[in-house]
């Protein structure tokens, strides 16, 4: 299946590593506990005193009296994942600004080459890319109610302090062993430090795209990992590659598309992949999805799926264009749905489970099919 692309980290991340440069570790600390306190998770704390959620864990190395404690940890990363399979079943997080993938399970067959990995296990499946994994910690914090278990994570993170996977204990999960990991990979005299990154290089304009080469390219795909070469050759952002070929392989969807795509799935049943990715990983889930709920707040519009062993948070009033895509592949066309924010990003993917060989299923055709193109809406 075709994955998702890391992108930089948006100007905003930038302005927010620049603005807390001043922050001493102790003042860090206070504020970021203070935005706890008022209910904030982790990464909005963070963003909300101005700086990155890997500044904010980092405070928390070392010597101090709060009961949030970060300790440092040293690669290989490849091998800490390697060494969670003694921990049994575990809560696998990936995220991006928009959308919260999570599922729970082993850590199996991990390998890696180059600054390329794979995790092939029945339920945790990545692509990551460790040249954008920069610092990692071990993270343990107290629960609010003494009667739970504390919060005990390995989490990682860009060189801008942007989270790019994180592993979260179950109650499922050896402790013990899982503290082995923290410790056997541990570095408390690591001083991380983060950098503002650079803003996001605008695309070309459509005029310097060769249009014709890259449609000839797009019929002439064999597999759906062609794809980034072909938009790299044509030198095409991806939703520009997307309008360049509009009404041949590809057409606009409305915007209520992941809605409507998993409320039909969970209804009959059929069989999908939701791909979420973050700067250094991909996260991918296979298979049904059942319990799909809508959520508003004051501030946000949420689809989630809400199944035992994986979680999908999205949020649907960021959405601000999304893409029914076909590619053509020696074992017939391969058809995505691709939802995007209003900064262009890619919040997530998703296609009909399918194995390297089988052809793409019927029924997440005739999902396909029934979603709402965004003339018919019009």
């Amino acid at each position: 299946m075709s994955a998702v692309l890391p992108t930089q980290t948006r100007p905003d991340t930038a302005n927010q590593a620049t603005a807390s440069a001043s922050l001493n570790p102790a003042a860090l600390r206070e504020s970021f506990a203070a935005a706890r306190s008022s209910g904030k998770r982790a990464k909005d704390a963070a963003e909300s005193i101005g700086v990155t959620e890997g500044q904010a864990i980092a405070a928390h190395a070392g010597a101090h009296e709060l009961s949030l404690k970060a300790t440092p940890l040293k690669g290989p990363w490849v091998e800490i994942l390697q060494a969670l399979e003694l921990c049994g079943p575990v809560m696998a997080l990936t995220r991006n600004e928009s959308t919260v993938h999570e599922k729970t399970g082993v850590y199996r067959n991990i390998t890696a080459q180059g600054h390329m990995g794979l995790a092939l296990g029945e339920e945790i499946d990545l692509r990551i890319f460790f040249s954008r994994w920069h610092a990692g910690f071990y993270v343990f914090e107290p629960a609010n109610d003494p009667k739970n278990p504390a919060s005990e994570s390995l989490q990682f993170f860009d060189a801008h302090g942007v989270a790019v996977h994180k592993v979260f204990a179950r109650p499922e999960t050896d402790r013990e062993a899982f503290r082995d990991v923290a410790n056997q990979f541990s570095d408390a005299g690591k001083a991380y430090t983060f950098t503002p990154a650079d803003p996001k290089a605008a695309p070309k304009p459509d005029a310097d795209i060769d249009a014709a080469a890259l449609a000839q390219g797009w019929s002439e795909m064999k597999d759906t990992h062609e794809f980034f070469g072909l938009i790299g050759k044509a030198g095409a952002e991806r939703q520009q590659a997307f309008r360049l070929v509009e009404g041949r392989f590809t057409q606009k969807a409305d915007l209520t598309v992941v809605r409507k795509l998993l409320d039909e799935a969970s209804i009959d049943g059929t069989s999908i992949m939701v791909f979420v990715g973050s700067l250094g990983c991909i996260q991918i889930h296979t298979g049904p999805v059942k319990r799909i709920e809508p959520m508003v707040t004051p501030t946000a519009q949420w689809i989630n799926v809400l199944d035992a062993g994986f979680n999908l948070h999205l949020r649907e009033d960021l959405i601000k264009s999304a893409w029914i895509v076909e590619k053509p592949t020696s074992d017939g066309v391969v058809t995505s749905v691709e939802v995007f924010d209003g900064a262009g990003e890619l919040m997530a993917m998703f296609f009909g489970a399918r194995k390297p060989g089988n052809p793409e299923l019927q029924p997440w055709r005739d999902i396909v099919a029934r979603l709402p193109r965004l003339k018919e809406a019009a």
